[in-house]
């Protein structure tokens, strides 16, 4: 397959007229989320992915607006052939509460007041990100996301979702990201928050109605804290290779305090561009959401992961400092504690944090795995019928009958699974007069489990020539059936 570009989209918006209340218990009377779409929704709505940006982004993820040549931020691996294949998938991405591109934050219009919500915009959590992008997915009538990936704080959010929601995904791609936010994290984020903070123009975050030509509000303070931050989106090696000790427009150093660099040129380059792009108010609310950041409990990240149900794959970048790779390889041990199917990668880049965005080529071959490998839970049965040990052939021939079904697995009354009988049992029994389900059910039953790969789950039906598969947990209880037409009509799908 050829990859290509997902061309011309459109941002979208949902108005969510209901309140949303927030961890800090606080609420928003109302809110509106801008997202957009590429690729179809399948008929049963399980194609869809959910792709979260880091603290600058927005949702314009991959293509590009009409009139724009830009491309969205993550252009490198969403479209046809891609990781993110919108042949394949539907894939979503949202502006984050917040935020300052479409989705309400500190700069949209408080329904209450008629102005700016400014800093009277209750503070955030990642957390309330996750319910309001909870919102949109049940807006979108989306049941259960096939996966969650994102990098940074997108990562965080990711987890959030598998936290927060863990019947709601299937699969979770967490790039050079953390489970909580370190001292040193935070410490960088406040740097930034003081930097616009003490720019007069801030004005206690009431600067909207002040923008003009002549005062463009607290810039200056923004520049700086995107200065500081994108030093840490960066690595030695990178900024070695980029700038070295270059000079910037001049042949020797000026023995002044001007720009005698090329790295200070760019750095100036970096916040200025910044300030025409984001709000300073914006900045504030989603860096101190990152701070606040932190799925441990009782000290322990395996705990705060207890309850997560998704497969995971969770790579780190080798040269990032800000989320540097012992940071992911915590949450790896977390999951592996909880006997959760996990699956890392370490990258090696010189490019930094950065890395998640730009090493297209890693990503679409780690990403794209991940994605295509499917186990039992992807495509077993929920929703099926069972009938306890003990009943006679007649009842299970009814319920046969009434349901459509060729397979009961058959439960003690603990409701662990100690055989099966299929209706060619029942055809068999009724010639030969039996009356009892124990006297013709198998008790040597071939079982699977959610995370067994779908090929091996497979073989096993080839080599006993059987149809169908109870799916078990731990104790034997069964949580689903798995049946050879079903993968069937899973290869088709992926053939077509």
């Amino acid at each position: 397959m050829i990859k290509g570009f997902v061309g011309t989209v459109k941002t979208e918006y949902y108005f969510h007229p209901s309140q949303l209340e927030l961890e800090s218990g606080e609420t928003l009377p109302s809110l509106t989320i801008a997202y957009e779409t590429y690729g179809s929704l399948n008929r049963d709505a399980s194609n869809a992915i959910l792709l979260c940006h880091a603290l600058s982004g927005d949702a314009h993820v991959a293509g590009h607006h009409e009139g724009e040549k830009k491309a969205g931020w993550w252009d490198g691996v969403v479209g046809p052939g891609k990781a993110f294949d919108t042949d394949q998938y539907f894939i979503i991405c949202s502006n984050v509460i917040g935020g300052c591109k479409g989705s309400t934050g500190p700069s949209s219009v408080s329904p209450v007041t008629g102005r700016p919500y400014a800093t009277s915009f209750p503070v955030i959590t990642i957390k309330d990100m996750v319910n309001a992008q909870k919102l949109l997915i049940d807006h979108l009538g989306i049941c259960r996301l096939f996966a969650v990936a994102g990098g940074s704080m997108g990562g965080m959010q990711v987890l959030q979702w598998t936290v927060t929601h863990p019947d709601k995904v299937k699969r979770a791609v967490v790039i050079a990201s953390t489970g909580y936010s370190t001292p040193q994290q935070i410490a960088f984020n406040e740097v930034g928050r003081r930097a616009i903070i003490s720019d007069p123009e801030w004005n206690g975050g009431n600067y909207y109605d002040r923008k003009s030509y002549d005062s463009s509000g607290p810039d200056r303070g923004l520049a700086l804290a995107r200065m500081v931050g994108h030093i840490t989106y960066l690595s030695n090696e990178s900024m070695h290779e980029k700038f070295g000790r270059s000079l910037q427009g001049k042949d020797r150093i000026g023995f002044d305090f001007s720009t005698d660099f090329a790295v200070e040129s760019y750095l100036h380059h970096q916040g200025d561009t910044f300030t025409k792009r984001f709000d300073a108010n914006s900045y504030l609310y989603i860096t101190k959401a990152i701070d606040y950041f932190d799925l441990t409990k009782e000290g322990s990240l395996a705990i705060g992961l207890a309850g997560v149900k998704a497969s995971f794959l969770v790579i780190s970048v080798s040269s990032d400092w800000l989320y540097p790779p012992y940071q992911s390889q915590e949450v790896v041990s977390a999951l592996a504690a909880n006997d959760r199917d996990v699956h890392y990668c370490e990258i090696r880049s010189n490019y930094g944090h950065d890395a998640f965005l730009l090493e297209s080529g890693q990503l679409n071959y780690l990403i794209g795995k991940f994605l295509s490998h499917t186990v039992v839970a992807d495509v077993m049965i929920e929703d099926i019928q069972l009938i306890e040990e003990g009943t006679t052939i007649a009842i299970a021939a009814r319920r046969m009958i009434a349901t459509g079904v060729n397979h009961l697995p058959v439960l003690s009354p603990d409701e662990r699974l100690v055989g099966i009988v299929t209706s060619w049992d029942i055809a068999k029994a009724v010639a030969s007069n039996f009356l009892w389900l124990d006297e013709i059910m198998s008790r040597d039953v071939i079982t699977t489990t959610p995370d067994e790969p779908i090929e091996a789950a497979t073989k096993k039906m080839e080599d006993h020539q059987i149809s169908a598969l109870p799916v078990v947990d731990g104790d034997r209880h069964v949580i689903g059936l798995v049946t050879s037409d079903a993968i069937t009509m899973l290869i088709g799908r992926w053939n077509v």
